[in-house]
């Protein structure tokens, strides 16, 4: 009874009517969802490795599960009592997104794990990167990081400095209590052990990581 993966080949996400002048300056946009899709070719590379960094290092290795993934996240919970990092990996958050409910159940889970196996046989990386980068909610009504970047920075994602990348990257382990507007302080905490997280798996070396702790939030 599982869905047809194949339908996230032709997904139509919603996106606000936008009001521009005749010069083409953007003045105004209406909708209940903020949302400027991009495809793959055009998120920076910086945001990759930081989302990578605080959701699912192992992505671009994994078939859709990462039992690594897992075990850290259940030694960091035993070992702190907080779920520090998630033990889904974005294919799993792109079944849950699209496909499932956020009900806490075996079936939920079981059927979100196999959703990822499937979607990562029907669909490239790039693809399923692309489906969460553009679909997750981040709070103050914007779904996806470039829509996030414009609501919280007031620029476009590939304008943001590494600092800032880290930011927007903590957002999904709460929206409503981790952002630069209304959570600012556990944002910064946020943003922080992403940035550590980095610097960890030597995506940023030791000048990158220091300059952008010093960063305001």
């Amino acid at each position: 009874n599982l869905p047809d993966v194949d339908t996230l080949r032709n997904v139509k996400l919603q996106t606000p009517m936008l009001v521009y002048t005749r010069d083409g300056e953007l003045i105004g946009q209406f909708g209940e969802q903020k949302r400027t899709p991009l495809p793959f070719a055009a998120i920076p590379d910086q945001f990759i490795k930081a989302l990578l960094a605080a959701e699912d290092d192992n992505y671009f290795v994994h078939r859709g599960i990462d039992v690594m993934g897992l075990m850290r996240a259940v030694s960091e919970l035993v070992l702190t009592g907080e779920k520090v990092s998630g033990g889904s990996t974005l294919t799993m958050q792109v079944a849950r997104n699209y496909f499932l409910s956020r009900d806490r159940t075996f079936i939920r889970k079981f059927n979100e794990i196999l959703l990822a196996i499937e979607i990562e046989r029907s669909l490239s990386k790039q693809e399923i990167f692309e489906l969460y980068f553009n679909r997750i909610f981040l709070g103050h009504r914007a779904y996806g990081f470039e829509a996030a970047s414009e609501v919280y920075y007031g620029v476009r994602i590939d304008e943001l400095s590494l600092a800032q990348h880290a930011m927007l990257a903590g957002i999904p382990k709460a929206p409503s209590r981790i952002n630069p507007v209304s959570g600012a302080v556990a944002g910064l905490q946020r943003r922080n052990w992403i940035l550590g997280r980095m610097h960890t798996l030597d995506y940023i070396s030791d000048e990158q990581y220091q300059n952008a702790l010093l960063e305001p939030d």
